[in-house]
């Protein structure tokens, strides 16, 4: 298959936000165009070839005459230019979302490995620590009191809580599909999160709690916008934005000292490392 053809069949076919497209539609496409430049075939070709597209087309004023060549100038531009790290870091992620999709389509045989390309600035490899039993126990009273004396879309608010309970990382939570909801006979529910590519990813069997919530959330759901199909919605029918998760958590911690005093404070990642249980799937 044509490596353009691929990339119009892997936009067009996924599940991938219109925005998100055509982000990936252009960072994809630089990445050919330098291919048919530079006589690099998109089928064969290593993380060298990728870090110096990278170098030729973003980052060689940024670097300042350092080569992009490996750890130590990835290392660099993470801690001198944080945001170009990311963007770099998102275009990485765009070539491996499109690179999966080739190796699906048996264009490749195995993927390289692109996080030794990535600067890791947008990741943090020590998890937030976990919040004890008696915090979780405070943290659950409430997010059971928090109700509409506190906020209008409280019902919304207590499902975010409560999905962050089982496990779903705030990105995940905003971007879940009401397509990917299911309701199991024995009236239990299971959702789908999306992958970092925003496909079909893990699945989430809900806890009671949760599934209590849902239940009384959906009626009260605003009617979407044309063409959006989100779970969580916020004003007119949109999508909410990635940082409420992080926002409610702080407005129901600071509803009780044990976790409005907390060092270090409680964030959603917190919530979601925590889970319901002890020993939580997956943490």
């Amino acid at each position: 298959m044509d490596p353009r053809t691929l990339l119009d069949t892997w936009l067009t076919s996924g599940t991938l936000r219109p925005t998100s497209q055509a982000t990936y539609r252009i960072e994809v496409t630089s990445w050919l165009d330098w291919c048919d430049e530079n006589k690099v075939d998109p089928w064969a070709f290593g993380l060298d070839h990728i870090a110096q597209w990278a170098e030729d087309r973003y980052l060689r004023d940024i670097l300042d005459g350092r080569p992009f060549d490996g750890p130590g100038a990835l290392a660099w531009l993470a801690e001198h230019h944080p945001d170009i790290a990311k963007s770099h870091d998102k275009r990485i992620t765009a070539l491996t979302g499109y690179y999966t999709a080739a190796k699906d389509a048996g264009l490749l045989r195995q993927l390289p490995e692109f996080n030794l390309i990535r600067s890791g600035v947008d990741r943090d490899a020590t998890p937030p620590k976990r919040l004890t039993p008696m915090e979780r126990a405070v943290l659950l009273t409430c997010i059971g009191m928090w109700g509409k004396d506190q906020a209008r879309h409280y019902l919304r608010d207590r499902l975010i809580a409560y999905l962050l309970l089982e496990g779903l990382r705030p990105g995940e939570i905003v971007r879940l599909d009401m397509r990917h909801l299911y309701e199991l006979p024995d009236f239990t529910y299971e959702v789908r999160a999306p992958d970092d590519f925003e496909n079909v990813g893990k699945k989430f069997t809900l806890e009671p709690l949760t599934v209590a919530a849902l239940k009384a959330y959906l009626p009260h759901r605003p009617t979407p916008e044309d063409g959006v199909h989100h779970l969580i919605l916020g004003q007119g029918g949109r999508p909410i934005v990635s940082r409420y998760p992080n926002m409610l958590v702080q407005q129901i911690c600071a509803s009780h000292p044990l976790l409005a005093d907390r060092t270090p404070p409680v964030t959603a990642d917190t919530i979601a490392h925590t889970g319901y249980w002890d020993t939580p799937a997956g943490g």
